[in-house]
């Protein structure tokens, strides 16, 4: 996993989030679009989850525009981070700034009236998250949110989409295999690269991607190696998916690489610097992973148009 605990003792204050310092060396498609992104807004103006287990630097639409203009990049899915719980109000004001190129990931709980939900369809959002990280091994917990969250998507258009280790994964694949609405896996399933390709649940991610019962974000490379600034050790994992099913293989930056372990000896009221990642190079790696134009358009136009419906 990624680490940047040093990062929190030589930079203060409120920095601006990563923008790509390699050029992209591909013809980007027209209407390609980054499915995974977040907005961490002024805190004054968007408050924190009390229960959020780190603190996160702002990164605004502004910047997020700036990188999107430096990867040839027209739309955007913006997912709301665990730091604000249920208030989805700065992915809200993300998408508004962004207009019809934009939609959104909401996160959730039972206590969310349905009418909330019908106003977020309204302004975009097509999708419930799941956030239960790499670390949660529980597939009980899995399977109790999963079920929870298909009774609130499957009357409207919307998708689950899942953040969670390959442990639950595979503790859950047989109701994603029984899902009436589409489920997204996020960063590569959670596998992790020195692990291999053999690692346990990393098959059935496989198996549900050639089924076409999931989709799966390329995204986040360096949440699944420590091999910057290229990530060759993901190569594998990526081409392993996208020759599974080239239908069901989504892109994304997760931008602005939020640090979601708060540094060992400080509060997770303190902030935690974003990661400094090259877009520009993670981009790059698309055309080492999937070289055929067509392939890559299937990634980054097609595959995303259909699911979040622009």
């Amino acid at each position: 996993m990624v680490s940047a605990g040093a990062l929190i003792c030589t930079r203060t204050g409120f920095a601006t989030a990563a923008q790509p310092a390699t050029p992209v060396n591909f013809d980007v498609p027209a209407g390609a679009c980054d499915c995974h992104t977040h907005i961490f807004g002024d805190p004054k103006k968007f408050p924190l989850f009390s229960g959020r287990v780190y603190t996160p630097e702002t990164a605004s639409p502004e910047e997020m525009s700036a990188l999107h203009r430096a990867l040839h990049i027209q739309r955007v899915v913006i997912v709301t981070p665990s730091v604000y719980g249920t208030d989805n109000s700065a992915s809200l004001y993300g998408i508004k700034a962004r207009g019809a190129t934009a939609r959104g990931v909401a996160v959730i709980d039972d206590k969310t009236p349905d009418s909330d939900l019908e106003a977020m369809n309204r302004a975009g959002f097509r999708a419930i998250r799941i956030n239960l990280g790499v670390e949660q091994s529980d597939a009980s917990l899995g399977r109790r949110r999963f079920q929870a969250s298909v009774d609130r998507v499957k009357k409207r258009n919307w998708h689950i989409q899942m953040y969670a280790s390959l442990a639950v994964l595979a503790g859950i694949k047989d109701l994603v295999q029984a899902s009436p609405v589409p489920v997204v896996f996020d960063h590569f399933g959670g596998a992790q690269a020195t692990q291999g390709l053999q690692q346990p649940g990393f098959a059935d991610l496989v198996e549900l991607v050639r089924s076409g019962k999931a989709y799966v974000k390329i995204s986040g490379a360096y949440r699944a190696s420590t091999a910057a600034p290229d990530y060759p050790d993901v190569a594998p994992f990526a081409k392993a998916l996208i020759a599974a099913n080239p239908d069901r293989i989504l892109w994304g930056t997760d931008w602005p690489h939020p640090n979601s372990t708060t540094p060992e000896g400080h509060e997770k009221t303190e902030v935690t610097p974003l990661f400094q990642i090259d877009d520009g190079a993670l981009l790059n790696q698309l055309a080492v992973w999937a070289p055929d134009v067509g392939i890559r358009k299937k990634i980054l136009v097609d595959n995303p148009a259909r699911l979040y419906g622009f």
